[in-house]
């Protein structure tokens, strides 16, 4: 992030791959792919995975860390199951029958909660019971893309048709945009900035302030954005498109 520079490109997946995420306090990350295979990395010493879990039966599409017992992570897959996963013995742990194929999201800072979606649902589990808490049913399409807020009381939630916002006490969508066929396909809260929400669409960025309901246009990729993150620490957007470029917005 200091030089802007890549520091190796390691092609140990055979297919696409699906998420990548950070271990918490850690240089550590895992990928999940299409080739249904979980592998494990250290961004210090990048030139080998750490770890592979390789046999798996399907598609894994994505996966999480839990953010406060850093050896626990989760992973979906196209069969509709989340597997529980330890990091220090590297095995399944715990399967949930109760479904995720498109993402899977631990509530920040607590993690007692895990969102999930599946094609046109937004599901809400209890991570130590796997209770389920909510069911949100109201997208007309498929949901590509969760995201909690920081405080974990808001989870926004993607389709290609619009982004719902809901808060997890009332279990009510509170806030909705409409893309108005401009393909939404990610979002994520604003670092600094608690009531804008940043929508990745077909090349553009949608900055949405969901207390004034009003919304602002940047041109910003030449193909879809797939995926955004952003830096509490920075106060920086990363975006990701289908263009094969990165971008950092502040």
């Amino acid at each position: 992030m200091d030089t802007l520079q890549t520091e190796t490109t390691p092609e140990e997946h055979q297919y696409i791959i699906t998420d990548v995420r950070f271990r918490p306090n850690s240089t550590q990350l895992a990928t999940a792919s299409y080739d249904k295979s979980v592998r494990m990395w250290d961004a210090a010493n990048p030139g080998y995975c750490l770890n592979a879990y390789t046999g798996h039966a399907h598609h894994v599409m994505s996966l999480d860390f839990h953010p406060k017992k850093n050896d626990l992570f989760c992973f979906c897959d196209s069969n509709n199951e989340i597997r529980y996963w330890n990091t220090n013995t590297f095995s399944c742990t715990r399967i949930s029958k109760q479904g995720g194929t498109a993402q899977v999201r631990f509530q920040p800072m607590t993690g007692q909660l895990l969102a999930a979606a599946t094609q046109k649902v937004v599901s809400i589990f209890d991570v130590e019971t796997d209770r389920h808490i909510h069911s949100f049913q109201e997208h007309s399409g498929v949901v590509n893309y969760l995201c909690w807020d920081l405080s974990g009381e808001l989870l926004a939630s993607v389709s290609e048709d619009c982004v719902k916002v809901w808060s997890i006490s009332s279990g009510e969508c509170i806030h909705e945009l409409n893309s108005n066929e401009n393909q939404f396909h990610s979002c994520v809260f604003h670092p600094n900035y608690s009531a804008l929400l940043v929508i990745g669409s077909l090349r553009s960025l949608e900055l949405w302030d969901m207390v004034e309901n009003k919304s602002m246009t940047v041109r910003a990729h030449e193909h879809i954005i797939s995926a955004l993150a952003q830096s509490p620490m920075t106060g920086m957007v990363a975006s990701a498109s289908h263009d094969s470029s990165v971008k950092l917005w502040k």
